[in-house]
């Protein structure tokens, strides 16, 4: 289960910055599952309250939540 992940963070994520609900040393790529660290963070959707590794994994990761996906 991903919540007990040792040293994962869950974090809620605003247009301009993220709040941080529960401390931890990094999050998961929504697209790729890869570990950012939060120092690393400058990718999510305060819509789909995810968080992503790239510009590219944000824009593949909007695309597919609008049906857009190929």
């Amino acid at each position: 289960m991903i919540g007990e992940i040792q040293g994962l963070a869950v974090l809620h994520y605003g247009a301009a910055d993220f709040d941080i609900v529960r401390s931890g040393q990094f999050v998961l790529c929504a697209v790729s599952g890869a570990r950012i660290d939060l120092n690393d963070l400058k990718y999510w959707s305060a819509e789909f309250q995810e968080a992503y590794r790239s510009a590219e994994e944000s824009t593949r990761a909007f695309l597919k939540h609008r049906g857009i996906d190929r």
